[in-house]
């Protein structure tokens, strides 16, 4: 389920995805928007007759094709094809979606719907998981981002030329009716194989807030949706009432969403009327800048934010507003980069082109929008060039250019260029990481486990709160040795130096999911943070922040 939660509402203006069949989530919606109708053709004004001259000669050559062509053809998807690659020309979220697809797309907009819980891209002819939902049901069956879905009931679907309705008819499904994928994860030609029982999809976005000592306090937010900035401030309003005086606010892997949300929630940590985000297009018609506005539920305590290369559009907004206004760190990595703003025009067959009209800044002038130089295929692999050249395990110097220089407001140096750069970069810890663990969560055995563990010790373990679980729960080496066994069954063989590189974090990914079953997010988060680096370090760097707040740099 390509997952569709484009805007505020029809007269909105809203962004889209990377490609046209992305899911809005790495999108922007501008709040104050116009919705533009295209029932008859008219040129453009700045250059009226070179688009009628194009225009009449697309017109011709379809006539020519359907008319002399030597096979039958189909006319509209041909043309569709062609717009789409046109398209492609000009940015990466420039889209066309075609009237059999919009109906989709409002019926994801417009309610729930059930189903297997990922998100997806069509590239190269083969269906790319982008993220699994967070509380959905392929997130429970371990399936991850970056997996290629190859198989579906044992039906081949990668190569055959699906499509985005194809993909719907495959994984949408009743509540509690089952579909067997075969999964290709990295370069392993070897297929996975998952089932997943299809669900309900949470709508839900804040995944868990909850207090990490007597003072600080941890929101996680998952994307932004209709109902986000109501349960960030139910959730605030609860730490606060709690005694916290210093927050975590977790937007990792966090795609976007509803602008106004963003601006929302970085308005509840912004005093006064200080710049938020602003916009630039052709001319002045798309222009608009946001500030502070309101009285903020935590204007002044110390605030740390936690990015990684998922916090994409909606994210960025909160972070570049947070970070240019001196008002809290940021910790992480480099966010993805997504700064151009869509909007939706209705063409007259019931189609639609989302249609890049202006850019987003940070309030010092930053265009967070990565480059877009070398075609579609070539934006696709950012992430994967971020990978080869170790971005991820150390900060990247040849992206601190004194042309992508910016000043914060109180003079700090911030750079643009492609995402929001942190204040404290955090490597990703791979010293525990095992070709071993991957596949105990390739074959969902982690989660088996816990699950039937809980199952089995249900009663013992509800009679004890949270507190009592976290300080004295101990995953046993007995425990260790029946997760071992259970994954020799689903053909996990065991590795003596694999498994003792990644038994600690075995001990605690387990712990944490048997949490989950007893307390929800409530439980799981907190256990699972404590062998997260990049939450570590954050509780480390509330001295730095707390000068932050209180006016120094």
């Amino acid at each position: 389920m390509n997952k569709i939660e484009h805007g505020e509402d029809r007269n909105s203006i809203r962004n889209t995805p990377i490609q046209i069949k992305l899911p809005l989530f790495i999108a922007l919606a501008l709040v104050a928007g116009v919705l533009i109708g295209a029932n008859t053709f008219s040129p453009s004004t700045t250059n009226p007759q070179d688009t009628a001259k194009s225009y009449l000669k697309f017109r011709d050559i379809l006539s020519y094709i359907d008319r002399d062509y030597v096979d039958t053809v189909n006319i509209e998807e041909l043309a569709n094809y062609g717009i789409t690659k046109m398209l492609e020309k000009l940015d990466p979220h420039t889209a066309y979606i075609p009237a059999d697809e919009m109906a989709m797309a409002r019926s994801y907009l417009e309610g729930d719907f059930e189903g297997i819980g990922v998100e997806f891209n069509i590239f190269k002819d083969t269906i790319y998981v982008i993220t699994p939902l967070s509380g959905g049901p392929s997130e429970a069956a371990g399936i991850l981002a970056g997996d290629k879905i190859i198989k579906v009931n044992n039906e081949t679907v990668a190569g055959i030329g699906i499509t985005n309705e194809g993909v719907f008819k495959k994984l949408r499904g009743e509540k509690g009716s089952k579909v067997n994928l075969s999964i290709q994860r990295g370069n392993n030609p070897k297929l996975l194989p998952f089932t997943i029982q299809r669900d309900k999809i949470p709508t839900v976005s804040v995944d868990v807030s909850y207090m990490v000592n007597d003072k600080t306090g941890y929101i996680k937010v998952s994307r932004f949706s209709a109902n986000t900035f109501e349960e960030f401030k139910q959730a605030l309003a609860g730490l606060k009432k709690k005694g916290m005086n210093q927050l975590i606010l977790d937007l990792r892997g966090n795609p976007g969403g509803y602008m106004d949300h963003a601006t929302r929630m970085a308005d509840e940590f912004l005093a006064g009327n200080k710049l938020l985000v602003y916009t630039d297009g052709k001319g002045t018609r798309y222009d608009s800048k946001s500030f502070a506005r309101t009285k903020g539920e935590f204007e002044n305590g110390s605030l740390i934010i936690l990015l990684d290369e998922g916090s994409a559009s909606a994210s960025e907004i909160v972070a570049g507003a947070i970070q240019d206004n001196d008002r809290g760190l940021i910790v992480g990595r480099r966010s993805f980069g997504k700064g151009l703003v869509q909007m939706p025009i209705p063409l007259n067959d019931g189609s639609e082109l989302r249609l890049t009209i202006s850019r987003y800044y940070t309030p010092s002038g930053r265009s967070i929008q990565k480059a877009y130089t070398n075609g579609a295929e070539d934006y696709e692999k950012d992430m994967l060039r971020r990978l080869e050249r170790g971005e991820y395990f150390h900060q990247d110097s040849s992206l601190f250019v004194d042309s992508l220089k910016f000043k914060t407001s109180k003079g700090r140096v911030v750079y643009g260029g492609g995402g929001i750069m942190p204040d404290v970069f955090v490597p990703r810890d791979t010293t525990e990481f095992s070709a071993y663990l991957s596949q105990l969560y390739n074959k969902n055995v982690m989660r088996e486990y816990a699950l039937s563990y809980y199952k089995n010790n249900q009663k013992q373990l509800e009679k004890m709160s949270f507190a009592q679980y976290k300080k004295s729960f101990q995953v046993t080496d007995k425990m260790l040795q029946d997760l071992v066994t259970l994954a020799g069954k689903s053909d996990v063989t065991y590795k003596a130096e694999e498994f003792n590189r990644s038994k600690s974090l075995i001990r605690n990914n387990l712990k944490a999911f048997i949490a989950r079953s007893v307390f929800g997010n409530n439980g799981f988060f907190p256990v699972l943070h404590e062998a997260d680096d990049e939450f570590q370090t954050a509780l480390k760097q509330f001295g730095r922040a707390q000068k932050l707040a209180k006016g120094g740099v």
